[in-house]
């Protein structure tokens, strides 16, 4: 599978990412009750982020899955461990569907950190992803990420993990 990437478009992406958000399925995006609005207004505050970024994952030019990616010293993790540089932190969302394909949100993962280790700077990619969430645990263990510790965030108690360059190459192409 091969996908492309292109900014957010808080405005003219909002009605489909409300779908997206607010879908039984992204619990653990935690904006099930939120209004169009709402979505838009968070993804306008990103795209005006210096520190935090949106794209939209494409498939065959259609808008396929959701990727965020942050600096972990200015955003989310602030105060909860100690940056190093080269640091990003990761989001990542893939729409409910009525007919999934089997394999796919593993290609999704793995388009999105090889996106994020095309830039020189990522040494190492952060997660902090709900400590229920076992699903997306197994994801990120097969593209490398390592857990450290629980830490409690204001919103849940998380994993941090931590997936360095090396770490991916290895999980990814053996």
């Amino acid at each position: 599978m091969t996908f492309t990437f292109r900014p957010l478009d808080p405005l003219n992406d909002a009605e489909l990412l409300h779908t997206w958000v607010t879908h039984p399925k992204a619990a653990y995006w935690m904006m099930q009750d939120a209004k169009l609005q709402d979505v838009e207004r968070a993804y306008m505050e990103i795209a005006a982020d210096e520190h935090h970024h949106a794209l939209l994952g494409l498939q065959d030019g259609e808008p396929a899955f959701l990727m965020e990616y942050y600096d972990p010293a200015h955003r989310e993790l602030v105060g909860l461990y100690d940056p190093q540089p080269g640091d990003v932190g990761m989001h990542f969302l893939v729409p409910a569907t009525d007919q999934p394909v089997h394999g796919f949100t593993k290609a999704v993962i793995t388009a999105v950190m090889a996106h994020l280790f095309e830039d020189p700077r990522t040494a190492r990619v952060v997660v902090e992803p709900d400590i229920a969430n076992k699903a997306v645990h197994a994801l990120n263990e097969a593209v490398g990420f390592i857990p450290e510790r629980e830490i409690q965030k204001p919103e849940k108690k998380a994993l941090l993990s931590f997936c360095t360059r090396d770490h991916f190459e290895k999980a990814v192409h053996g």
